[in-house]
């Protein structure tokens, strides 16, 4: 076993390319994952790349830095839209856990109760590999193809989360339902982005994790909400439009448990990102 750090994203790549490696960028999904388990293989750490650090604006809308923290995603200074982005942040793990824990991170872990994923689905997030080969991007719903399992490649590293413009004036909420208040994993959880113009609902996106293998929009939903009068929104949320999840049943709750939360789950946030798009 070998622990490697690097100190450019090139000598990063390098590495990966010369064989297989764990990737390292805080560590705090990798290493309870390993339980009582040895560490056998090498550790690649990333976390000291000034290249994957950071949240940035571009001309297409903003780019999130693979290593950056969800500390760092709670003191950005960013659109409302990205509330829900930031409220989910607040909710992984303890403070030090938001300390050292990255973006990529939760999303290469591939947990269907990674927090930071409905968020970033109702931005529209994209994922950005690159290896010592090239780069490519691609939407986060097919980096993301199952429970822990992604699409990147073993020569491949997540190096940038982009996030097209959102809306103007949109607004996002996050809703978790947990045993308790902190430092646990979901048993459902809903984001939602939200545009009203007019007095209607003019865009709705909303993601429910947990809920399924992986984290889905609920496209069906958004259709039926769209274009809605404000006062309408609440009453079109039934149960029938949220029929296509398959939770499961574990030691946090039910498979009918969930299905029956996730409908109140998603009233929940509706109506928040609403009262904050007025």
């Amino acid at each position: 076993m070998s622990y490697l750090t690097a100190t450019t994203l090139d000598q990063a790549l390098t590495t990966l390319a010369a064989g297989p490696v764990s990737i390292i960028a805080g560590g705090t999904d990798w290493f309870p994952a390993r339980g009582d388990r040895p560490v056998t293989g090498d550790l690649l750490d990333i976390t000291r790349l000034p290249e994957l650090r950071g949240i940035s604006q571009t001309d297409q809308g903003w780019r999130i830095g693979a290593a950056t923290t969800w500390t760092d995603i709670i003191r950005a200074d960013l659109p409302a839209a990205f509330d829900g982005l930031k409220l989910a942040a607040r909710e992984v793990g303890s403070i030090q856990i938001q300390n050292a824990g990255t973006i990529a991170g939760n999303l290469c872990n591939a947990s269907p109760a990674a927090d930071g994923v409905p968020p970033l689905l109702t931005l529209n997030a994209e994922v950005e590999l690159c290896s010592a080969n090239g780069s490519r991007v691609l939407p986060l719903s097919q980096f993301l193809q199952g429970v822990r399992q992604t699409d990147r490649a073993q020569n491949e590293l997540v190096t940038a989360i982009h996030i097209p413009a959102p809306p103007a004036d949109s607004h996002s909420s996050f809703v978790k339902l947990g045993a308790r208040k902190y430092l646990v994993i979901s048993i459902c959880m809903v984001a939602v982005l939200a545009k009203i113009e007019s007095g209607r609902l003019t865009d709705i996106r909303i993601a429910i994790g947990a809920a399924s293998p992986v984290a889905q929009r609920l496209t069906a939903l958004e259709d039926q909400l769209r274009g809605s009068a404000l006062g309408n929104v609440e009453n079109r949320i039934t149960a029938d439009l949220v029929q296509t999840l398959s939770p499961i049943t574990d030691a946090r709750a039910s498979a009918d448990y969930r299905l029956a939360a996730s409908v109140t789950l998603v009233r929940r946030a509706v109506m928040r990102a609403m009262k904050g798009a007025l």
